[in-house]
């Protein structure tokens, strides 16, 4: 499909650059292309029970951010030091990370880079790679001195939350977004950016889904700096989507099955959450227990096997997030509740309010 249909102008002003406080008081746009003129309604995060049944059961993401923004100096023989930037999204091994380097065409396989030096200097001193690989658009490969839990503790140490860049862009990273870019589920470290549907959710929400009847899972997809990357391809067929490593464990996967055998719904948080569990689903809707790196990219067209309702916030304009719930509600759809939501005052992207999107008969 060419990219431009998935274009749209949104103002500058509608960019979130903190939470709603508290976070389920951020605002829902009900999307229901199922319900002819009705497919539109405004309400709030807190009101999100009314449209769940018990026994339906939501799937989050568990994935927890690590300040995996490294700014440091780049070392080569017979050269100047030169300062860099590197934002790690995907590790490859305990001491290597795959990263995102500016500038990228500067730097060379086997350059060495000093992070943290004269700054937030870790506990041993700094924090040093040498780039063991380069690819296209500024990734590299970079292998650590440090592995395993030492190298965590240095990138903790000298590390910035990565804020997307239409926030970085407006406000530098501070301490508060150490909490408000995280969901207060979040357990597993490696990602670099947060699934934001799920920064909504609060102690008050949980319990009012429990009291419901209706059931938590949970999965892990650790998100990549990809996500925020544009589409620079005219056609979807020419783009290549980013890698990120998750996993459904076989009791999720167990449970699940269970809820769709007895007529329930799965409802998933982000679209992190749902291209994982339609990663682990079969032809036949059945999910199984996956491990490895995904790299599902979901266009109009896509057979969805799992998934029946999708929570998730307002994304950018010729996306790939935006192409996916396009492809969940339909690409009239969205456009039209897009258009809403710019002329209703939502607020847009991670910080933003969110929307929820059952899919398209």
């Amino acid at each position: 499909m060419r990219v431009d249909l998935f274009d749209f102008d949104l103002p500058d002003e509608r960019i979130a650059l903190r939470p709603a406080e508290p976070r389920d008081s951020a605002r829902l746009l009900v999307v229901d292309p199922n319900n002819g003129e009705a497919a539109l309604s405004d309400y709030h995060i807190r009101d999100l029970p009314s449209f769940l049944r018990p026994g339906d059961a939501v799937v989050f993401n568990d994935t927890k951010v690590i300040p995996a923004q490294l700014e440091g100096v780049r070392h080569r023989e017979g050269a100047p030091g030169q300062q860099v930037s590197a934002t790690l999204h995907m590790r490859a091994a305990p001491d290597r990370w795959k990263a995102f380097a500016k500038p990228g065409k500067r730097i060379k396989i086997g350059d060495r880079i000093q992070f943290g030096h004269g700054e937030n200097v870790c506990i041993l001193g700094a924090l040093d790679a040498v780039v063991e690989e380069k690819g296209e658009g500024g990734e590299i490969t970079l292998r650590f001195d440090l592995s395993g839990p030492a190298l965590d503790e240095a990138i903790a140490a000298v590390g910035h939350i990565p804020l997307p860049p239409y926030i970085a862009a407006k406000r530098p990273e501070d301490e508060r977004d150490r909490t408000d870019y995280q969901t207060i589920y979040a357990r597993e470290e490696g990602a670099v950016a947060a699934p934001t549907a799920g920064l909504h959710f609060t102690p008050s929400l949980f319990t009012a889904l429990d009291i419901m009847g209706v059931e938590r899972h949970f999965v892990t997809l650790h998100v990549g700096a990809g996500t925020f990357l544009p589409v620079k391809a005219d056609d979807t067929e020419d783009h290549k989507m980013h890698f990120e490593i998750g996993y459904v464990d076989a009791t999720t996967a167990a449970k699940l099955n269970a809820v769709k055998a007895r007529g329930g719904r799965i409802v998933c948080v982000g679209t992190t959450s749902l291209r994982l569990i339609e990663s682990a689903a079969g032809d036949d809707g059945t999910i199984k227990p996956w491990h490895g790196a995904t790299g599902i990219f979901i266009t109009p067209g896509y057979r969805f096997k799992a998934v029946d309702l999708l929570m998730t916030n307002f994304h950018l304009p010729r996306s790939t997030l935006f192409m996916l719930v396009s492809a969940f509600a339909g690409l009239d759809t969205m456009r039209a509740a897009y258009t809403h939501a710019i002329e209703t005052g939502y607020r847009f992207y991670s910080y933003g309010d969110g929307s929820l999107l059952y899919r398209k008969d």
